[in-house]
């Protein structure tokens, strides 16, 4: 058989689609390249995302901000002055993006302006912090990138 430019080609061709079917069947089949959504209920959370737009509207209509502080005793949420602590509800939601065991969250139940997370239940690094909140029938939001 004389191998020429036609059987060359032919056999180049064959070679470059075996090694793409080989590439694209061990991605789809290794588990090690499988990568799951960051959360369980993503589209759930999706669909919520036109609530939180009009919460987060809402916090920044108002006259203070909600601020945080990390201090001895743990990380201090200080909510605004202006508002009665009783009549505050909701819950802080405190997610960790190295460790999903890590994040969790706890419900707001105040005495005064302050909400005070305990030290022993925050590691040093970074943390995504979300408090949702309502006051007299109005919601709010706020979100926040700290490293604590």
């Amino acid at each position: 058989m004389k191998f020429n430019w036609g059987t060359g080609i032919v056999l180049a061709f064959i070679g470059f689609i075996s090694f793409i079917l080989y590439f694209v069947i061990s991605m789809t089949v290794n588990k090690k390249y499988e990568h799951d959504l960051v959360t369980e209920n993503y589209y759930a959370q999706e669909l919520e995302f036109e609530n939180e737009l009009h919460k987060q509207r809402n916090a920044q209509a108002l006259d203070q901000d909600l601020l945080w502080a990390h201090t001895e005793d743990g990380l201090v949420i200080s909510f605004p002055k202006d508002m009665s602590p009783s009549d505050i509800t909701g819950k802080v939601f405190l997610y960790r993006p190295s460790s999903k065991q890590l994040d969790f969250e706890s419900a707001i139940s105040l005495s005064d302006h302050n909400l005070l997370i305990p030290d022993k239940r925050l590691l040093d690094g970074r943390w995504n912090i979300k408090v949702d909140w309502q006051y007299k029938g109005n919601s709010y939001i706020f979100k926040k990138d700290i490293t604590y």
